[in-house]
């Protein structure tokens, strides 16, 4: 039945034209802090999570979508697929915020040690484990299967979901799960080859610091190497974010983004003749929605233990604090080799140096294989796109 379910969902993904539901519907629940040990008195904290039940009738679906790295109205709002194929389902639709992101915050200094340490996969596992069954009870829908959504990071939880807690999550759809990435059982190589030959970021155009700072309208003049670099990473840094978001329609997702804004971006950059101006036009497709008159590179980026960087703000630092302990984000090889990006490598020592000045901590570089099993994104992944096995 399961199955069939899961074939059908993926057989009418465009059978129907569905706005997410605004404003969405908010749900608060007390969570543990912790799931795994027993002190003489649990703590709690509220953890958010929206819905839209006005489809749904007994018998039918939960869709849960498992929250990822950041405040979960941003997911409600771009993830048009569940909305387009719940009514057709007679579907709950739940969206989970992880904890740590957005407003579900453990403590009032959530980034800091001692109290930043509960921030884990199987933490955040547990507690989307614990709000399926308060779901369930709430509505009624004791019997109703639960299938897991979730993109990118996401989608690695709902597929992980599913394999750690079968008798909630009856199945999963992981689009875009970089398993063999995080696991550890692939360089970040692939990902950045997608584009090949371009040659914006060639070192060859880089003879001046002034010459860059001036064509690419920085705020701040390029003073010497270090500042390059980070400029190199803010660079790559829009690319890889255009690259995620590269949706079909306009999307506010982390920032005002066109249709098709990888597209635009090539676009406006073949448009030029000197390749630094090229470059800056690219780079404005994300950086610049607001017509800003130059470019804070140093503000916009903030560099971290993910090799693909880690956003802004509180999120980025439960981000950055994730890639210090669990996850396999760095690449210490020349990571772009063949591609239209300089070379960037980052090393473990270089990572494990940074995380422990930074947090205290270092990266338990098996420890999620081992939690996850290796290979699991082919074994689990029911709809893997590009980027997941």
């Amino acid at each position: 039945m399961i199955l069939h379910l899961i074939s059908l969902l993926l057989l009418t993904a465009t059978a129907w034209s569905q706005s997410p539901p605004w404003p969405p519907k908010f749900g608060y629940f007390q969570q543990k802090i912790t799931h795994f040990n027993f002190p003489n008195k649990f703590p709690t904290f509220r953890t958010r999570y929206l819905y839209e039940d006005k489809w749904y009738k007994s018998g039918g679906p939960i869709f849960f979508y498992c929250g990822n790295e950041g405040d979960i109205e941003g997911f409600w709002n771009n993830t048009g697929f569940m909305f387009d194929i719940a009514p057709g389902f007679n579907a709950l639709v739940v969206f989970a915020e992880h904890r740590y992101y957005g407003q579900s915050l453990p403590f009032p200094s959530s980034f800091t040690q001692p109290f930043i340490q509960f921030l884990t996969i199987e933490e955040a596992l547990a507690d989307f484990a614990d709000l399926i069954s308060v779901i369930q009870a709430t509505f009624n829908a004791t019997s109703s299967p639960v299938i897991a959504f979730g993109g990118s990071y996401g989608g690695m939880l709902a597929a992980v979901m599913r394999l750690k807690y079968p008798h909630l999550v009856h199945g999963a759809i992981a689009s875009s799960a970089p398993f063999k990435w995080v696991l550890g059982e692939e360089p970040l190589h692939p990902f950045f080859q997608t584009i090949k030959n371009v040659g914006l970021l060639s070192h060859s155009f880089f003879n001046s610091l002034k010459n860059i700072s001036q064509s690419l309208r920085l705020c701040s003049p390029l003073q010497n190497q270090s500042d390059l670099d980070w400029m190199l990473r803010w660079s790559r840094n829009a690319f890889v974010f255009m690259t995620m978001m590269d949706y079909p329609y306009q999307a506010s997702f982390m920032g005002n983004l066109p249709a098709y804004p990888v597209n635009v971006s090539c676009l406006r950059a073949i448009n030029e003749t000197d390749p630094l101006v090229g470059l800056r036009e690219a780079l404005g497709v994300f950086y610049n929605t607001t017509n800003v008159s130059c470019f804070d590179y140093k503000s916009q980026y903030l560099d971290c233990a993910d090799i693909t960087g880690c956003g802004l703000g509180n999120d980025s630092i439960a981000w950055d604090f994730q890639s210090c302990t669990e996850m396999h984000l760095y690449d210490p090889s020349n990571a772009t080799a063949g591609d239209m990006f300089p070379s960037l490598p980052r090393t473990l020592e270089q990572v494990n140096e940074y995380c422990e000045r930074k947090f205290g901590v270092s990266l338990a570089e098996n420890q999620l294989r081992t939690f996850i099993g290796p290979t699991a994104g082919r074994s689990l992944c029911i709809e893997c796109q590009a980027g997941s096995s």
